[in-house]
This record gives structure tokens, C-alpha cells and sequence, in this order.
């Protein structure tokens, strides 16, 4: 089996004071795949996205990383498979530096110095943020921070990536090149996020939660293109699927 599988099956989650998030999510993505999650506010997406590296626990069902359940024996090693991007790069950069920041996880690994320094420049380089290595993460802006977290990920080698609203709060140059950098990657990648343009952009296929359930999964542009959908689970078409306001066309 491959190390790049995610299955979920089932997957429940109830948070403290009875508010239901997922109420039986199933899905399983292979190898290579890029999928978009999506839903309105309240659909259970981050909620969804805690669960793939044991940042949350099941109230029931499962997930599978490749060829193990996700346990509490089998949770550093499914940490090492999956990376998980935040929604908020603070909550990742806390160093002092960027070079120490993406240094952090393969440090704690026990590597090498060479091996640490060889990981941190090539995830900068892929990120663009070579030139960033020596300053303060508090200093960067926002798609500067963006990519550092990045970074910070795949210095770590994950097979999957998991990455939460990655676009939100960037500028439109830094969001053209966050894109382009997601549709570069070969891992398996996993992207929430309310910009449905990006995800028309970077995933070939999407799994719309409504309500902590799936209501579709299947490819993109079928998605997208089914309005009565989108209108059950309060989503929009993607501005360039959309008509024009003014000619209609």
C-alpha cells in the first residue's frame, strides 16, 4: 500500500458543549492526487484536516495513512508522512530566524548538521525564500510567512500535504505564486479553503463537505459546474466560471 493513501471512513467528531462537526465523513485519496476541500463556514473542513495528523481525535470511525490506522502509537510516524500547512503561519513560525525555523522539525529528528542544512536550503529554494533564510519571521509579510511554513513542512520530506486556506490574507502576486508552487508538487495534496478559483486551479478533483457530511466528491469542474449543488451546500461558482455582471456572457 501506498504511503501517500488517505482513508477516511466514517469519521465523526463532536466538540465539547455537543456542537457535531463531522458526522460520518468517508473518502479515500491516493498517490499523487490533489483534492480540494470545500463547504461554507461551519462545514467541518478544519475540523476534518485536525484529524489527518492526530491533531484531533475520531469520536468514531477511522483514518488510515498509508499502510496504518492512525493511533496513538502510530501517530509520529503518520506526523512524519503528513505535513500539515495551518491556516495561520504564526502559529507555526515561533524561532528566532527562518533558517531555525524550518531547521526546527529535522533538528528534532536527531539528523546530521549536513543533513539539516542540505533539507532547510532546498525546502527554502522550492518555497522561493532562500533569501529569507537569516531574517526574523515577525518581519515577513504575509506570503513571505506563507512560504516559510511551507518550507518548514517540506523540510520534514512528507508524502502528503495538508494545507488549510493556504491563499487566505494574500496578495494577489503571492497568491499567483503560491498556486503555481502547489501545481508544482508531485506529493499528495490535500487543500481546504474557500477560494474555489484556486481550487479550479490546483485540484482535478474536490469533495464538498455541507454540514460535517460529504455532500459531492467528484472531478473539479462536474462540481463546480453543478449549481443546485452548490446552492444546497452555500457555495458560489468560481469568479471565472461565473457570467459577466455586466454583458451576461
Amino acid at each position: 500500500m501506498s504511503h501517500h493513501l488517505v482513508e477516511v471512513k466514517d469519521l465523526k467528531h463532536t466538540y465539547p458543549g455537543g456542537t457535531e462537526a463531522l458526522r460520518g465523513v468517508s473518502f479515500r485519496i491516493t498517490h499523487g492526487e490533489a483534492v480540494g476541500i470545500v463547504g461554507a463556514n461551519g462545514a467541518g473542513k478544519s475540523t476534518l484536516l485536525l484529524h489527518l495528523n492526530g491533531c484531533l481525535a475520531p469520536a468514531g470511525g477511522s483514518v488510515r495513512i498509508g499502510d496504518y490506522p492512525l493511533t496513538k502509537e502510530t501517530l509520529a510516524g503518520v506526523r512524519r508522512t503528513v505535513g500539515m500547512v495551518f491556516q495561520d503561519p504564526d502559529d507555526q513560525l515561533f524561532m528566532p530566524t527562518v533558517y531555525e525555523d524550518v531547521a526546527f522539525g529535522p533538528l528534532n529528528l536527531g539528523l546530521p548538521p549536513g543533513e539539516i542544512e542540505a533539507r532547510v536550503m532546498r525546502a527554502l529554494e522550492t518555497v522561493g525564500a532562500a533569501h529569507l533564510r537569516d531574517r526574523p519571521p515577525y518581519r515577513l509579510s504575509g506570503g513571505e510567512k506563507r512560504a516559510v511554513a511551507i518550507a518548514a513542512v517540506l523540510a520534514m520530506l512528507p508524502d502528503i500535504l495538508v494545507l488549510d486556506e493556504p491563499s487566505s490574507n494574500l496578495d494577489l502576486k503571492s497568491r499567483r505564486q503560491l498556486i503555481g508552487l502547489l501545481k508544482g508538487f508531485k506529493h499528495t495534496r490535500i487543500i481546504a479553503t474557500h477560494d474555489l478559483d484556486m481550487i479550479l486551479d490546483v485540484c482535478e478533483r474536490t469533495i464538498v463537505l455541507h454540514e460535517g457530511r460529504v455532500a459531492a466528491d467528484g472531478p473539479t469542474t462536474e462540481i463546480f459546474n453543478d449549481e443546485e449543488l452548490l446552492r444546497r451546500s452555500h457555495l458560489e461558482k468560481p469568479l471565472r466560471m461565473q457570467a459577466c455582471p455586466v454583458c451576461g456572457k
